[in-house]
């Protein structure tokens, strides 16, 4: 059995420790993407709030890890992870894949343990109840490659480089397969705010499927519209970041 410690090096990275902060804010990384993804915003941050940036298995440190088959799957495991971090105010950010596993693990804490999360952010995330016929996971390497390549969320150097690209290509299958299969359950709704956030230019949701996020909360919505695609955040990261510390000072 392994201890809280041992789960939290396999699954927490705080890059930038604030013992003594207000509130602490979760980080959930996009299909393909690591924890390191949010080590700008951790350093970012003001000292009123920790941040949390959580590493899936089957990348980076954990790359010889199996990855996970499903949201469901990943939901059900990184839930007991956080618990043990629920004792101040708690904010999730989650981006793409990392909103609808954001939305699943708060579903988790506030049905099984009753904490109620102080406001959920989905980014650049199409509503659990708004659903697409997506089959990127069953595309070849190459295929795959290039729809990264299309969402401009990875180091250009990155994707040239074929022997570092074909080592990441098992997780980001694995995730794009985990993403595009999800099936939203029926259930109640959260009671924690949603704040939704889209790029005008993503083509992989649009406008008003981040807006039907608004259906999945029975407190306050808030929505947000940014210039840009699947990305936006990596050009308006202060605006995002001013976001998230006016919402973790929110009583």
């Amino acid at each position: 059995m392994t201890t809280l410690a041992e789960q939290d090096r396999l699954w927490i990275r705080r890059y930038h420790p604030r013992p003594d902060a207000a509130a602490r804010l979760v980080c959930l990384p996009h299909a393909g993407g690591s924890a390191s993804f949010y080590r700008p915003v951790s350093a970012g941050m003001p000292d009123s709030v920790d941040v949390l940036a959580v590493q899936y298995p089957g990348r980076q440190d954990r790359r010889h890890e199996p990855c996970a088959t499903s949201i469901q799957e990943l939901a059900d495991r990184v839930t007991p992870v956080l618990l043990p971090w629920t004792d101040r105010p708690l904010l999730f950010f989650g981006h793409s894949m990392g909103a609808t596993l954001g939305f699943e693990v708060a579903r988790r804490l506030e049905r099984d343990h009753g904490v109620v999360l102080h406001a959920l952010f989905a980014s650049a995330r199409r509503a659990p109840s708004c659903p697409r016929d997506e089959a990127v996971h069953l595309r070849d390497d190459d295929g795959l490659i290039e729809e990264m390549r299309q969402l401009s969320g990875t180091d250009s150097a990155i994707l040239d480089d074929v022997e570092l690209i074909r080592m990441a290509l098992p997780a980001i299958r694995a995730d794009y397969r985990a993403a595009e299969t999800y099936v939203h359950e029926a259930g109640p709704n959260l009671n924690c705010p949603v704040v939704g956030l889209v790029g005008d230019d993503d083509p992989k949701v649009t406008v008003d499927e981040a807006r039907a996020w608004a259906r999945h909360t029975d407190a306050s919505f808030d929505f947000h519209v940014f210039r840009g695609g699947h990305f936006y955040l990596t050009y308006h990261q202060k605006s995002v970041m001013d976001l998230l510390v006016q919402q973790a000072a929110r009583s």
